[in-house]
């Protein structure tokens, strides 16, 4: 049960960044690894649920900043491949993010 709670944490906690997506979806992965490893090692061979849940946890973090990391369109997936524009007023370069809808400045903070 404390792995339960403590998976439900991390999993709030990750609903409460603003720093992007790779934290969330670190945060968000290791939670959920951790609560599936817990199930299957507490069903699967001695029944150690703590040692599956660490695996879960390390396996679903890593997996979570890959996804977030190309969400973001970095980590060298792809390239930086997007369109930009000139802000004239603010002598700036902005870009469109048509996963999340949103503009964003060249440094990636929100216009």
């Amino acid at each position: 049960m404390p792995m339960a709670a403590l998976a439900g944490a991390a999993l709030l906690a990750s609903a409460c960044t603003s720093t992007g997506n790779v934290e969330r979806n670190a945060a968000g992965g290791a939670a959920l690894g951790a609560l599936a490893g817990a199930v299957i090692g507490n069903n699967v061979g001695g029944g150690d649920a703590g040692t599956g849940a660490a695996i879960g946890a390390a396996l679903g973090g890593a997996a979570g900043v890959v996804r977030g990391c190309r969400q973001d369109g970095s980590c060298g997936a792809e390239g930086n491949q997007r369109r930009q524009y000139y802000d004239e007023r603010a002598g700036r370069y902005y870009y469109y993010d048509s996963g999340s809808g949103r503009y964003y400045w060249e440094d990636g903070s929100p216009r």
